[in-house]
């Protein structure tokens, strides 16, 4: 078994229900929900999208609503000038070039406004069950780094990384359970080193002075 495969096998036992905590009920949900996690936790995520999704229930929805408006639906996520101007956009192009529907290929999904690959992977892997990359967020680029499964610092050359050394079978797990691990145990600050259960397997529970400040 290799490293990646053991440290997906430990987590897999600590975490079996692994996932995303961003609630949602189709992939047009999904795709708002992920635009407005920027910068926000997923908690208050699901705090204005429970209001947010009765409000607005399609594509045409948020392409049609006031801007100054949706800006104040969802405020409370931060930066929400700029992810209502995504949001509105995304969803105009969604309309007019995809049938108000949500692409399922990489391609299509990272054209739209506000969508990047991480973006766009938590959409395929959570929305479409398609693994076309690993969805690499803050705490996915802390523990790729601590873990030594990556020197990069660029989110993009990191998603290269970690693919390559893991099963593709496994892209999606990876991600959840590196986000679950990252918030209960291994986190930004004072990571729990002594409760880890992957320690034997992390790099950084012997040199702290080189990966903790990551």
């Amino acid at each position: 078994m290799s490293r990646i495969e053991e440290i997906i096998d430990t987590l897999r036992r600590e975490f079996p229900d692994a996932g995303t905590a961003l609630e949602y009920r189709d992939p047009l949900q999904l795709l708002i929900a992920t635009i407005l996690s920027a910068q926000c936790t997923d908690k208050r995520v699901n705090q204005v999208t429970k209001e947010l999704f009765r409000k607005y229930r399609t594509a045409e929805d948020y392409a049609n609503a006031d801007l100054e408006e949706l800006e104040q639906d969802i405020r409370s996520t931060g930066f929400y000038r700029n992810k209502a101007n995504n949001i509105k956009n995304c969803c105009r192009m969604l309309v007019e070039e995809y049938n108000s529907q949500v692409p399922d290929e990489m391609k299509d999904l990272v054209k739209l406004p506000g969508v990047a690959r991480k973006t766009a992977n938590i959409v395929l892997s959570h929305g479409y069950g398609k693994a076309e990359g690993i969805a690499v967020d803050t705490h996915v680029m802390r523990l790729a780094l601590r873990l030594g499964l990556t020197e990069e610092k660029n989110r993009d050359k990191i998603e290269k990384d970690l693919m390559r050394v893991t099963p593709k079978k496994h892209w999606i797990l990876l991600s959840n359970l590196l986000i679950m691990h990252g918030r209960k145990t291994c986190k930004a600050r004072k990571p729990m080193c002594r409760e880890c259960r992957i320690r034997y397997l992390c790099p950084a529970a012997s040199d702290p002075i080189k990966y903790l400040s990551c």
